[in-house]
């Protein structure tokens, strides 16, 4: 079979329903600047799917960072690998202030967040390794441990009893072989909003003699009290070996950092393929990243009205009787009963009549049967936001309850616009 016929003929579980949802359901484009509210096909509405936990995007302090690194350096600097010519006292200064955040010894500025995720994993591990993770780990993990040669251990999502029984066989497997065991947990994870337990894995440190690597991509920034990480939240920041964040999500921007012991962090750097044949993260991204560090560290009150906002929204909807699951960090999932065909009304109603924007969650990142609307609540957000949502959600539910959704088809977008 010719492979492109082979390759177009399985469209996978999302590309299936292409055709139906594209410019809707899957890449929508939201226009104007970016905002608790923003214009989806012409209507304005409220949108809860930024990635901009602070609000940082249209900072006026960063705007103008940004605008002047631009402006000084264009948006081709440097050019080239950091190995090669690609390397900046700026790149060199993010990285020590990164580190002293963090509390490490040494960090290394990523291009971006998924590259340097999977070549961490690659870097690290040989054949003779093992490798321990949580089931809902991030694509990106996931993708990097599809590069290890060596044995893999998944347990169930945050099961510490399933945790214990996988270390137990990889232990028993390093000790044939002489390799090392790395456990791979998120801070917090990105769909259901629970953080991952830090605390708990690390007291099975003694016992099986383990190194922890914790992808804190929707933490950094927004968890602990100076804003650090779930690390800092939990208390364990020194018991976490290499720990991971990301520009995309608090700092509103690209790229990432991975910070540790500076012999490890040294030795990544030559190793890290993704960053090694990629070319550096570019000027504007660094000198406006060191803005948006700076900001977090010394006007906590962004981080407390995030908060402000996260906990007025969940309060608000468990009030109400709605089911967000176990979230303890500002991702709020908001689970409800129905297929695709009721999903695609429910979202189709939201933004059309009601003006709410937020992100749907279906089969198979989570069981059939079951919707999530995935809210991200910012501190660009107003507790007016809040309660206007929380209301558009009741009067959804009463919708799905009266059978409103259960026509069994999904919405043809091309057909309605």
């Amino acid at each position: 079979m010719d492979l492109f016929e082979k390759f177009v003929a399985n469209p996978g579980p999302l590309g299936q329903w292409a055709d139906t949802g594209y410019g809707y359901f899957y890449f929508p484009k939201l226009e104007g600047p970016i905002s608790d509210k923003m214009v989806f096909k012409g209507k304005k509405c409220i949108v809860w799917s930024l990635n901009n936990y602070l609000g940082l995007a249209n900072h006026p302090e960063v705007r103008k960072v940004d605008e002047e690194a631009a402006r000084d350096w264009g948006l081709a600097s440097p050019m080239g690998a950091r190995m090669m010519s690609g390397q900046t006292v700026y790149h060199e200064q993010l990285e020590h202030e990164l580190a002293k955040f963090e509390h490490k010894e040494a960090a290394y500025v990523l291009n971006y967040g998924y590259m340097g995720m999977v070549s961490i994993i690659d870097s690290l591990l040989d054949r003779h390794d093992a490798v321990v993770y949580d089931s809902e780990a991030h694509a990106c993990i996931l993708d990097g441990l599809r590069l290890h040669m060596g044995k893999r251990f998944v347990y169930p999502h945050n099961d510490m009893d399933a945790f214990e029984k996988e270390m137990e066989r990889a232990k028993k497997l390093t000790d044939q072989t002489g390799g090392g065991i790395l456990v791979i947990t998120e801070g917090v994870y990105g769909m259901a909003g629970d953080q991952g337990k830090l605390k708990e894995i690390l007291s099975f440190r003694n016992k099986y003699d383990f190194r922890l690597l914790v992808d804190d991509a929707h933490g950094f920034g927004t968890m602990g009290k100076t804003g650090a990480g779930t690390s800092e939240e939990q208390g364990v920041m020194d018991g976490v070996d290499l720990y991971f964040g990301t520009f995309a999500k608090a700092m509103a921007g690209i790229g990432a950092f991975v910070a540790g012991e500076k012999r490890v962090i040294k030795s990544l750097t030559f190793k890290m393929r993704s960053q090694i044949f990629a070319k550096s993260l570019p000027m504007p991204m660094v000198i406006g990243a060191l803005k948006r560090l700076e900001l977090i560290q010394t006007h906590p009150e962004i981080k407390d009205n995030l908060w402000k906002i996260v906990h007025a929204m969940q309060s608000g909807l468990k009030a109400e009787g709605f089911n967000i699951g176990n979230t303890n960090s500002p991702v709020t999932p908001v689970y409800l009963e129905g297929g695709i065909p009721e999903a695609t009304q429910i979202i189709y109603d939201m933004r059309q009549n009601y003006g709410v924007f937020c992100s749907m969650v279906i089969y198979p990142v989570v069981p059939r049967n079951v919707i999530m609307l995935r809210i991200i609540p910012t501190a660009g957000h107003t507790l007016e936001d809040v309660k206007y949502t929380i209301d558009s959600f009741a009067e959804i539910r009463k919708n799905l309850d009266a059978g409103k959704y259960s026509s069994g088809k999904v919405p043809q977008v091309a057909d309605i616009f």
